[in-house]
């Protein structure tokens, strides 16, 4: 028998609709069901791609013992964190509060208002490696729950007002007075520098130990700081990073696509879902890499990215699909993997050549099989296999097809095929980005596409600015959240600036008059996390952490910096000013936990190009200016001068196409030739 999860959409949801748990969605007939039979409430969150989900599933909630107990204490409520993020956020504070750590599954028990009091993450059906068994859990919860449940209640409303509390974090107020060139300083740039570099893994890249994670935003951020100060070792690092992702295991050496994190420091076994948004964010700094290097490795790993994305990726209305599953026939990686004798069966005479490139051994290099990775430079292996480094590319080019084709006969791991506007809207600005760097329209045209469905699909019947957050068989649903808003607001900013479209910037502000009224908190400068009168969450909370996606935050202190100098829009100037500064010391201190925050720090010391191409050949030049690395540039476009737009009024000149280049109030001369603007920028 099928339970109430049957009747969702998330892929993640109808993985459990056969338990024998009696589910419920998150709503109000759970809610009710918890009151009137005064139960406490379980909410078990996940997502479709995570593994220990899977494990936690096929042990505990399949199980039908398990599932009676399950059943007969507690309100078992069922959520995919990936379409209600405000949720999850609210329980993993809270869990982080009660253990020091987090994760998912996230298995967190409410008082039937909602409130939490006890939590964890995967349990084990019997008690192992000193976890109690997930049975123990429950018995020892409903026990409890009744025989303690004026503690249990203090509990809960101690850990309410914890997470009141925490959306006071970093909010101390700044005086407007304080000129915005000693709120932010060269040095302190420097210094967040030499913090990320402080945590560098100079042999391996990356920051930290394992589990590895890609760590886009300390890249980027690298990226910059070696443009504005040349500093050679934060250029070495964030390539070293790059480099050993792009030959490492976490990147599908055969069919493109990066997974979601590396569990060793080498980069070599990824766990192996493969998120949408981690391939946008590396995107963006690859493209950026290629930019400011010109090495062509860079540039093939964009194609080989997006590749990836066009092909396994994309709805058939042009949407991006949310995750690939790590597992396949409930193996972790089984799709990916490969046996010596696989690949010389595959590739005969041209095999011993491929294995020795990509480190595959009858022994396997991981559990007995093995990942494909690159950790020898080719010169190296094409000498040992005495042959040039072309003819090893060139045999290495004509053997990967072989593989990917018999590879696509394999049981496919699982799809999330729910299309988020934020990840999305992650997405169409790395293809903005891409088309940029590149000069490939094609991806001009997917972002385009993406950005109309999105557009069209997933605003709340009605209303004109109000968006959805989740999209799936032609139904949208939810309200969506700060970061939807923050992410598609700057996707906007992109795609005006590849398609020389203005009518994007004017979507753009209005939807950020739509977020500054909805989602504003009562000090007029930061954003909660979700609209105004959302009434099914206990606490609004108010995001401003850099984690796997950028904070919606930190992405509006942007969006609001950059739409005030294209629309003259002076209080949104001073609120990414006030938002930076009241964050300050925090960023400053942990910059690898802050790093859209810190490129923000950047941008008002170093101040960005205001570029306005006017005259009928503007969209040649605007390309022309997309290839160059000007990571903060403003730039709008057009035949003739503009209402509204100030950076486009009085510049036409009949005849010709100049370009204009402000910063700070003030103008250099028009020039004609993008030959002329390196030295004025």
């Amino acid at each position: 028998m099928a339970n109430r999860l049957a009747k969702e959409s998330s892929p993640y949801l109808l993985q459990h609709a056969h338990n024998p748990v009696d589910w419920y969605p998150w709503g109000e007939e759970a809610f009710e069901k918890a009151r009137t039979e005064d139960k406490p409430i379980l909410v078990s969150i996940g997502y479709a791609a995570c593994h220990w989900c899977h494990v936690m599933e096929r042990e505990s909630f399949e199980n039908e013992e398990t599932a009676r107990l399950m059943n007969e204490h507690f309100v078992n409520i069922k959520i995919d964190r990936e379409e209600r993020p405000d949720i999850d956020h609210i329980y993993m504070d809270a869990l982080q509060a009660m253990a020091g750590q987090g994760g998912w599954p996230l298995n967190v028990f409410l008082l039937p208002d909602r409130q939490p009091f006890y939590g964890g993450t995967y349990f084990p059906p019997k008690q192992v490696y000193n976890r109690p068994s997930w049975t123990e859990v429950l018995l020892a919860v409903s026990d409890a729950f009744k025989t303690k449940r004026a503690d249990i209640e203090q509990q809960a409303s101690n850990l309410t007002q914890h997470l009141e509390n925490s959306n006071q974090f970093g909010m101390d107020a700044v005086s407007s007075l304080i000129p915005k060139e000693e709120l932010f300083t060269a040095e302190q740039c420097g210094a967040m520098a030499l913090a990320i570099l402080g945590q560098a893994d100079q042999e391996w890249g990356g920051f930290g130990r394992a589990p590895k994670f890609p760590g886009t935003f300390s890249i980027g951020y690298l990226l910059r700081y070696y443009r504005m100060k040349k500093d050679e070792a934060a250029l070495r690092q964030a390539l070293l990073s790059l480099d050993k992702m792009i030959d490492g295991g976490i990147n599908d050496q055969l069919g493109g696509g990066f997974a979601r994190y590396s569990t060793d420091e080498k980069w070599l076994a990824p766990h192996f879902e493969k998120m949408l948004y981690d391939n946008a964010l590396l995107t963006d700094v690859l493209c950026e890499a290629w930019q400011l290097t010109g090495e062509a490795k860079y540039a093939v790993a964009v194609r080989e990215t997006l590749g990836f994305i066009e092909r396994e990726m994309t709805s058939p209305e042009g949407g991006f699909y949310s995750a690939l599953d790590a597992d396949s026939e409930g193996v972790e990686g089984k799709f990916y993997v490969w046996s010596e004798e696989e690949v010389m069966a595959l590739l005969g005479a041209d095999g011993p050549a491929f294995c020795a490139y990509y480190d595959v051994s009858r022994h396997g290099n991981w559990e007995d099989v093995n990942i494909l990775w690159a950790p020898r430079p080719m010169a190296a292996v094409a000498e040992e296999q005495q042959m040039s480094e072309e003819e090893l590319a060139a045999l290495l080019e004509r053997s990967r097809p072989v593989l990917l084709e018999a590879r696509a006969k394999r049981v496919r791991p699982g799809l999330d095929d729910k299309i988020l506007l934020g990840w999305n809207a992650l997405m169409i600005h790395a293809l903005c980005k891409a088309a940029g760097a590149l000069g490939e329209e094609k991806y001009v045209r997917m972002a385009e596409r993406a950005m109309r469905l999105v557009l069209e699909k997933m605003r709340k019947p009605g209303e004109t600015q109000a968006m959805l957050h989740t999209y799936k068989n032609g139904e949208a649903r939810y309200p969506a959240f700060l970061d939807d808003y923050a992410a598609l607001i700057r996707a906007l900013i992109a795609l005006q600036e590849v398609t020389g479209d203005l009518a994007w910037l004017r979507e753009a502000k209005a939807l950020t008059n739509y977020v500054t009224a909805q989602f504003g908190d009562e000090t007029g400068r930061y954003f909660y996390y979700t609209e105004s009168g959302q009434s099914d969450v206990i606490v609004r909370k108010k995001e401003v952490y850099d984690g796997a996606v950028p904070s919606g935050n930190a992405l509006m202190a942007h969006n609001l910096w950059h739409l005030s100098i294209v629309f003259d829009e002076r209080d949104w100037a001073e609120r990414a000013l006030a938002m930076t500064a009241g964050l300050g010391q925090t960023v400053m201190r942990y910059p690898t936990s802050f790093g859209v925050w810190a490129s923000m720090v950047m941008r008002l010391v170093q101040g960005e190009p205001e570029l306005a191409v006017v005259g009928p050949g503007y969209l040649e030049r605007m390309r022309e200016l997309n290839a160059m690395y000007l990571p903060f540039k403003v730039m709008l476009g057009a035949e003739g001068d503009v209402e509204g737009m100030p950076l486009l009024q009085e510049r036409r000149v009949e005849g010709k196409t100049l370009i204009y280049i402000c910063r700070e109030y003030r103008c250099e001369r028009p020039v004609e030739y993008i030959s002329e603007i390196n030295n004025l920028i």
